[in-house]
This record gives C-alpha cells, sequence and structure tokens, in this order.
C-alpha cells in the first residue's frame, strides 16, 4: 500500500468519526426539540385525564412538571446532558401514564400508546 492510499482512508475516517460525533451530541436545537415534544404531551395529558384515575393522574403531571424544571434548570446552566436527561424522564412519566390508560390519549407521535 502506498502513502497516499493510506493518507486518504486515514482522512476518510477522521471525517466519519466527526461526523458521527456531530450526531451523538445534545444541541440546543436538539433540546428545543425535546422540550417542545415533551410539553405538548404534557398538554394534551392534562386535558385527557382518566376521570377514575385523577390521583394518579395529578401525581404523575407534578412529577413531569419538577422534571421540566430541572431540565430548564440545567438549560440555563449550559448542562446539556442533564437538561437531555430530565426532559426525557419527564416524558418517561407522561407515557407511563399513558400507557397505563391513566391518561386517554391515542397520538403515537407523542406517547407510547397501546
Amino acid at each position: 500500500m502506498d502513502i497516499d492510499y493510506k493518507i486518504r482512508n486515514i482522512k476518510i475516517y477522521k471525517k466519519y468519526l466527526i461526523i458521527k460525533t456531530m450526531e451523538n451530541k445534545i444541541t440546543k436545537q436538539k433540546l428545543g426539540k425535546y422540550f417542545k415534544t415533551t410539553e405538548k404531551a404534557l398538554k394534551k395529558a392534562k386535558k385527557k385525564v382518566n376521570s377514575k384515575r385523577e390521583k394518579e393522574a395529578e401525581e404523575i403531571i407534578d412529577m413531569v412538571e419538577d422534571y421540566l424544571s430541572d431540565a430548564h434548570h440545567f438549560e440555563q446552566k449550559q448542562d446539556l446532558i442533564n437538561a437531555f436527561a430530565a426532559i426525557n424522564y419527564a416524558h418517561g412519566w407522561l407515557d407511563t401514564g399513558a400507557r397505563l390508560g391513566i391518561f386517554d390519549v391515542k397520538d403515537d407521535k407523542l406517547f407510547v400508546v397501546k
């Protein structure tokens, strides 16, 4: 193998690694998308509470709001990793409520539904 061939392969591999690394980064834009999705799901869930499970819904909504608040706090401190984690915990609570029938939602773009 000649040296030019090796250098070209290294450059291609290096470019590939940079692209893959960028795909796996938590950016302000990605965070904004997740905030928007979770806040939209929360709004919908609040309107679709199963009347027989109001206490459970209230507990879940409180947890979601707390985690969203935490996520905003972390975002303001430029701690995007913990902000992203908190948003995902918040949305996980919403998915749990949807899956257990605490929220009568059918939107499979916002929730994990049966």
